[in-house]
């Protein structure tokens, strides 16, 4: 590939990036694994910016970062940072992390899968399926639009974007009803909030957390075996698994840490590696591994996921201004006829991304233990590991 422009690189990290803010860490050590490369690739990842690009964690901004990089040229690995700051020990480069929104893309391609079936007819009123959890009001929202945000249905109250983060560490292991958030956001009271279907384009969990839903009802199955039965058993993801009601991560994990500022103006650091995850459900809950990431990624994009024509609708953005989002995925042009799809998640204490060209000429896969998961301030640890696995 050729060097990207200064331009370019900017608009790549603002697009792909889910940033932090500072807080306090302490100095640390990195290492990286290269893999050997295939002897047709014929143009491989730099080795040298991707070293640089995780090198010195724990900072102020992330405490771990594990990445994978791939495509023409062979395969790069590389790890840095800490299991936990108490201990200092290195980080673990097989560790399992929460990917956060990066489950949307097993939630679109399960539901495909079940298009693919005969049971889930993309075209049709999600209403026909949830009749009980769907209003009339929203009688005419297709499956299809469930997936690629233009379903118009507005975000129940509250949620880690609207809340005082303290409230939320407090409620960190509530459980959350998804038939009780979607009786929210389609009640009377949010009517003013609501979009014409089809018209605007949208990104949030509510589309998904219906998605979940529906996979139920039409699989006849618990949403979690329904992608296990589908995806996650048949491309031998072991590591890949969904919590439900547990908040911890189970096996091993590099811990998650998050900024919180006190009461005299100054921050301090929190262990937010136990938060349950059910508000986010069949939009944000999995827990996975770069590696299952990564065999994830490349099945998807080959086709051994999702096959023909429905494959296309998560390589298809809908004719709406200003929309960039697929059925799970979301487009990027890098420029120079160059386009990535990406999907990124983050969870309090950690970020996860899948982005690849559709041809995976190169893919990247990472986890940073980000200290602002949630801030939409750019994080440079992941905006250094995007820069050096595109640029070149």
């Amino acid at each position: 590939m050729n060097r990207l422009s200064a331009r370019t690189r900017t608009a790549l990290a603002a697009a792909l990036v889910l940033g932090i803010a500072a807080g306090p860490a302490a100095a640390g050590p990195a290492t990286a694994q290269p893999a050997p490369a295939a002897s047709h690739q014929t143009s491989g990842p730099d080795a040298e910016a991707l070293r640089a690009a995780i090198a010195g964690l724990p900072n102020a901004n992330s405490t771990a970062a594990l990445v994978r990089v791939g495509g023409k040229g062979g395969d790069w690995r590389g790890s840095s940072g800490v299991h936990d700051l108490a201990s200092g020990r290195a980080a673990d480069p097989d560790a399992r992390f929460r990917v956060g929104s990066v489950t949307k893309v097993f939630t679109a391609a399960t539901v495909l899968r079940l298009a693919a079936e005969g049971r889930v007819d993309l075209n049709r009123p999600v209403r026909a399926y949830l009749p009980a959890d769907i209003p009339a009001s929203y009688g005419t929202v297709t499956v299809r639009q469930l997936l690629n945000h233009t379903h118009g249905i507005p975000s129940p109250a509250g949620g880690s974007e609207s809340e005082d983060l303290e409230v939320l560490y407090a409620h960190r292991l509530d459980l959350h009803s998804a038939r009780a958030a979607v009786a929210q956001a389609t009640s009377p009271a949010k009517e003013g909030e609501k979009n014409v279907p089809g018209t605007t384009q949208r990104y949030g969990n509510i589309g998904y957390t219906i998605a979940g839903l529906l996979i139920e009802k039409v699989s006849g199955t618990s949403y979690e075996e329904a992608v296990a039965r589908r995806i996650l058993r048949p491309l031998g993801l072991h590591d890949t698994y969904f919590p439900g009601s547990s908040p911890r991560i189970k096996g091993p994990h590099n811990h998650g840490y998050q900024v919180f500022k006190k009461p005299d103006g100054t921050t301090e650091l929190r262990d937010v590696s136990v938060w349950g995850a059910t508000e986010t459900w069949a939009a944000g809950d999995l827990i996975s591994t770069t590696a299952d990431l990564e065999t994830f990624l490349k099945a998807l994009f080959r086709g051994r996921v999702v096959r023909g024509p429905l494959l296309e609708e998560m390589f298809t953005v809908p004719n709406i201004a200003g929309a960039d989002m697929s059925v799970g995925l979301q487009r990027y042009d890098l420029g120079g006829g160059r386009v990535v799809w990406l999907k990124t998640g983050g969870r309090w204490g950690y970020n996860a991304v899948i982005a690849a060209p559709r041809d995976l000429s190169r893919t990247l896969v990472y986890s940073v233990n980000s200290t602002d998961a949630k801030s939409k301030a750019m994080n440079p640890t992941i905006k250094s590991i995007q820069l050096a696995a595109f640029s070149c």
